[in-house]
């Protein structure tokens, strides 16, 4: 069960307003009214009812309600006790990483803090794709290692620490794979997978670009939650991946293949954080980061492979 379905489900049943309810999640209504349709077809039946003027409860999404809110509550209050208790008791710096490669730069700090800040404890997890920036807002995550662009008003972030091309991962049989390299132009035509969830358009401009830099259209294809799902959907031929260049690496599988993009705009590592966070161990890790991020070297080097700066 998808935890953002349910809370999504309680406050439109609180709030009774797409609106209200959008403000209150930081969400779109768009995306209040995706997981609130996507959990009535997980239940199999209406649990609002919508007009122009009003939303309310149906019978049954008011005995939803009344037998999930205890439960969410306890939930809630449960995860904030031992969030609480863990600050009583060490120091932990939550690190969330957007890519493999980020992960590795992470782990390769985590290692090194062993040593300088025994008693600094690193928790590591995944961004998701599909909200690249919810979890560091809401306090899930101190500070991230995420490629770039990052153009939040409310976030820091430290200098560049690697740079690396992209691929065009496509289906092993589409017309671009036997291709040493190929052009932004040549996406054209291309249907490129799109990623469901709250990404900043920007954000989306850059990784899905809808049109070359010549002006020619770049086809949609189905959108995705998560790089795996995104593979897969390539190896069926449903569509491309424009994907950083160390993906090629990291997951080699049969009916993808990889194809480098030259003349690309290179993805660019850096340290993102929310101000008034553990400023001294973010820091720390800033500066151990940039030590990793200089001994980092690709096992195989190949034109676009990563590059520390």
């Amino acid at each position: 069960m998808d935890h953002n379905e349910l809370r999504c489900f309680l406050v439109l049943a609180e709030e009774l307003h797409f609106g209200r309810t959008a403000a209150r999640l930081r969400l779109s209504r768009a995306r209040v009214s995706q997981l609130v349709q996507r959990l009535e077809r997980r239940v199999g039946a209406a649990l609002f009812t919508r007009t122009s003027r009003r939303v309310e409860l149906t019978g049954l999404g008011s005995r939803l309600r009344d037998e999930l809110e205890p439960h969410h509550r306890g939930i809630e209050d449960a995860l904030a006790r031992a969030a609480a208790s863990a600050r009583a008791t060490e120091a932990v710096l939550h690190v969330g990483f957007s890519t493999p490669l980020a992960g590795e730069l992470v782990m390769g700090v985590t290692e090194r803090l062993r040593v300088t800040r025994p008693g600094l404890t690193v928790e590591v997890c995944e961004v998701p794709l599909a909200d690249p920036f919810g979890m560091l807002r809401n306090g899930d995550f101190d500070l991230q290692l995420a490629d770039f662009p990052v153009r939040e008003g409310d976030l820091l972030h430290g200098p560049t620490l690697l740079t690396e091309g992209r691929v065009l991962a496509v289906p092993a049989g589409h017309r671009l794979a036997g291709r040493p390299a190929v052009t932004s132009e040549d996406l054209a035509g291309v249907a490129l997978l799109t990623i469901e969830g709250e990404v900043p358009e920007y954000w989306r401009r850059h990784h899905l670009p809808t049109r070359t830099p010549g002006g020619r259209p770049i086809g949609r294809g189905p959108a995705v939650t998560g790089l795996q799902e995104a593979l897969t959907l390539v190896a069926g031929g449903r569509g491309a991946l424009l994907t950083a260049a160390h993906i090629a690496r990291y997951y080699g599988r049969p009916g993808v293949a990889y194809v480098p993009v030259e003349e690309d705009e290179p993805l660019r590592y850096r340290v993102t954080w929310r101000p008034g966070g553990p400023d001294g161990a973010v820091r720390l890790f800033g500066s151990l980061a940039r030590e990793v991020a200089r001994d980092m070297t690709a096992s195989s080097p190949s034109p676009g492979a990563a590059r520390p700066v």
